[in-house]
């Protein structure tokens, strides 16, 4: 008797728990939104994004002669032309003629130096945790073998190569998570207006994602391209209701908000910024209230914009703030690169990438893995200090050095003060509920790092 009672007892655990572990997600968005971004993404903190594709053939924005974001990006190419803007119109009559469509520079588009090894040997020294390839753009041209876009994609035309399948191999070998950017609508195809919608969401961008998703498992999908239509009409509801309940990545694949006109910022997986355009959405009072992400390139643009200069791209330090502000905040980075149409990443773009590693090596431990901290403890009036905390540490991050004792108000304990990649004892105590840091005195060869030091207090929160 006592054998059947504990038998019938884990029958009822299990039945209890057996719903919860297998969800079902219906197609719409109040049961879409239950579902909660993958622990992997929030913990990564730091990505990389990599805009590639015909745009970096003719490789031209205007730099400074247009003041909107969304003016300077080097991808944005073909539409540019489209509606005739007058900076991309007269580069484009000049040096490739009126008679050169769009179209004609993919087969310029050759990437024969590309080695998606020593990409993602270069991903891996950055210190990013994932990866996200733009699998198509705006102009509707793949880095994979499409069924649905014939002599429109890198293996029919151009490279001659699998892009994607190549990349995320390599990607995965170093440990690293891969993910896809894929844009909803495409400028140029002949079913994308208001008659043809339907059959092009049917017949063409459905099955692509689903495509994309079977062939190559990506855990991250960075949807884009959500302005013209809602999401009903995009159908994103029932794709990403399949993604989470039939998919080979149903359980790993961390997703964004950029699903139809009306669900940025509120609807999907994790939150979308973009050069900071749409951050008060985010979060209110210091009080993360969903997972984000802050995208951007190193320079103005995200495709390889080859009249960049040194003046616009930021440097090493200002890449390292941006990190830890956005950290802090309780957001991630996801930081573009812009290969150029042989395969080639700018060197200024590698350099980039080298030094934040470098810093992450040391910085690390205040980086990842970390969450926001409480309000309470945010409201330091000193712009160069950011907080982040893990478990009760706390960890203070200076983006200058501080020259003067460093404050945090809120705390009422003491704990065992450090100084991230410096092992010498770092003096502090308590005062009126306020936490007192005094910063080292230290030579040159001493300091563990070139820009934004960390210090951690342990057993604090």
């Amino acid at each position: 008797m006592q054998k059947l009672k504990v038998f019938l007892l884990v029958c009822f655990i299990f039945s209890w728990l057996n719903p919860l572990q297998a969800q079902t997600y219906q197609p719409n968005w109040a049961s879409l939104d239950q579902r909660s971004t993958p622990n992997w993404w929030s913990e990564s903190k730091f990505g990389i994004f990599i805009h590639w594709g015909v745009y970096s053939v003719p490789a031209y924005a205007p730099v400074n002669e247009e003041k909107g974001v969304y003016e300077k990006y080097a991808e944005h190419y073909e539409n540019k032309l489209l509606g005739k803007n007058e900076f991309f119109t007269k580069f484009h009559n000049k040096y490739f003629g009126p008679q050169v469509t769009y179209q004609d520079f993919a087969p310029q588009f050759k990437a024969e130096y590309f080695n998606p090894d020593e990409w993602a040997s270069l991903f891996e020294k950055s210190g990013a945790k994932y990866v996200v390839l733009t699998s198509k753009h705006h102009d509707g041209f793949c880095l994979w073998p499409s069924s649905q876009s014939p002599k429109w994609n890198s293996v029919d035309i151009g490279p001659h190569k699998d892009i994607i399948g190549e990349l995320s191999n390599s990607v995965k070998k170093k440990g690293l998570h891969m993910g896809l950017y894929y844009s909803l609508l495409e400028w140029n195809h002949p079913l994308y207006n208001a008659k043809n919608i339907n059959a092009y969401v049917d017949q063409h961008m459905i099955p692509q994602l689903k495509d994309l998703v079977n062939r190559y498992s990506p855990e991250v999908i960075f949807a884009d391209g959500d302005w013209d239509y809602p999401s009903s009409v995009f159908k994103t509801e029932g794709f990403l209701s399949w993604l989470y309940n039939e998919s080979p990545i149903k359980k790993s694949v961390a997703v964004n908000d950029r699903w139809g006109k009306e669900t940025r910022g509120k609807h999907g997986g994790y939150y979308t910024t973009e050069y900071d355009l749409g951050k008060d959405e985010i979060a209110s009072d210091n009080k993360v209230i969903h997972p984000w992400e802050e995208s951007r390139g190193i320079g103005t643009s995200y495709g390889y914009n080859k009249f960049e200069t040194a003046e616009h791209y930021s440097s090493s330090a200002n890449l390292i703030k941006l990190l830890i502000e956005k950290v802090a905040g309780g957001g991630n980075l996801l930081l573009d690169i812009g290969p150029d149409a042989n395969g080639l990443i700018p060197v200024v773009m590698q350099e980039r990438l080298l030094d934040m590693g470098a810093w992450l090596k040391v910085n690390g431990e205040a980086i990842y893995n970390t969450t926001a901290v409480p309000a309470k403890l945010a409201s330091i009036k000193n712009k160069d200090i950011h907080l982040t905390k893990k478990g009760n540490d706390l960890y203070v991050l200076c983006t200058q050095w501080p020259d003067k004792p460093i404050i945090i108000d809120g705390l009422s304990k003491l704990g065992k003060t450090s100084m991230l990649g410096l092992n010498k004892k770092i003096q502090s105590h308590l005062k009126n509920g306020k936490l007192i840091i005094t910063p080292p005195t230290l030579l040159p060869n001493q300091v563990p790092c070139q820009s934004a030091w960390s210090f951690k207090i342990e057993n604090i929160l």
